[in-house]
């Protein structure tokens, strides 16, 4: 049973139990919004967090979202297909459910942008209306999500927030190249895996700060324009070794610096999920990709940016690879 108050705002949070949706819910829950969130284990869900309101459901059931979304002001976007299988059948009918349940109470969709929209044409710099030529799956996909969106918020029913961001690191359920590649969740820090190549710049996004983003942009909802889109500059790693002193400043020592070992990826692909995304994004590490924070800063006054030590700290700590004090 919910302990959060009946007259307060109502979030739904579609994708809770991953890293960026857990992160927004928790966020607006400390704000005193009223969190409901769809998932098809209640049970297991309800353990990790009981203050939220656990609704049995499927995203990829448009009677549940609509259940769901009754009386929400806000539908957060931020679920994805289990394991990252059958991405192209599952993402765009997930999103087409949550826009059908928004325009039914009059919500604003909030959806947890990326960079994968973009291809190697636009780089380095990438503003909010750079041409959007991806060069993946996957990316085909997120431009076609971001076109719904718009659509739906130019009918003038559907207000939409999209946040883009760089490589999510932080928090304990994140999938990142942070926290699958660089380090080994559970084990003390003996050496950091880097995928990019030295003198490359890459650009990091701190997940609780993406997080806060997000919801300070849901608080400033009715000034902003029907279809607002705005890119985080996050944690700019100019020469691919920003990173990596910061955990070598974290953990006090040295650390050793292996090369990601590009050459397996393609073998592993056909078994491993994660793999297969590895290959697809692996452009992303082989030319830099800064977005600045111009248009954003002119809303928020600031991005919320928690510094990088303090970020990498945080973040080694969640997965288990700093000794418990």
């Amino acid at each position: 049973m919910s302990n959060q108050t009946e007259n307060a705002k109502t979030a739904l949070i579609l994708g809770a139990t991953g890293g960026i949706g857990g992160a927004v819910a928790q966020g607006l829950a400390a704000r005193g919004w009223r969190i409901r969130a769809l998932t098809r284990d209640v049970a297991q869900a309800a353990r990790r967090q009981p203050e939220f309101d656990w609704i049995q459901g499927d995203a990829m059931l448009v009677g549940d979202v609509l259940k769901a979304a009754a009386g929400a002001e806000v539908i957060v976007h931020a679920v994805n297909p289990p394991g990252y299988r059958n991405w192209g059948q599952l993402v765009l009918p997930m999103l087409d459910n949550t826009i059908a349940a928004a325009k039914s109470v009059g919500a604003r969709i909030v959806l947890p942008g990326t960079v994968y929209n973009f291809g190697p044409d636009v780089f380095p710099n990438v503003s909010e209306d750079s041409a959007q030529r991806p060069k993946t799956r996957k990316g085909a996909i997120r431009v076609q999500m971001e076109r719904r969106l718009r659509a739906a918020a130019e009918q003038g029913d559907t207000p939409v927030i999209i946040v883009r961001a760089g490589d999510f690191f932080g928090g304990s359920r994140a999938n990142s190249w942070f926290s699958q590649a660089m380090v080994t969740p559970g084990k003390p820090v003996s050496a950091v895996t880097y995928p990019g190549k030295a003198g490359l710049g890459h650009q990091w996004a701190y997940l609780p700060d993406v997080a806060e983003t997000m919801i300070r942009l849901i608080e400033k909802g009715d000034e902003l324009p029907a279809f607002a889109v705005y890119h985080m500059r996050g944690h700019w790693d100019g020469d691919g070794r920003q990173m990596i002193d910061a955990v070598r400043r974290v953990l006090g020592r040295a650390v050793k610096v292996k090369a990601f070992p590009w050459i397996i990826v393609p073998l592993a692909a056909p078994f491993v999920p994660f793999m297969r995304e590895l290959r697809e994004m692996s452009y992303l590490w082989k030319v830099p990709l800064e977005m600045r924070n111009d248009k954003l800063v002119a809303v928020l006054g600031e991005e919320p940016h928690t510094p990088i030590d303090e970020a990498v700290r945080n973040s080694l700590a969640s997965i288990g690879c700093l000794p418990t004090a």
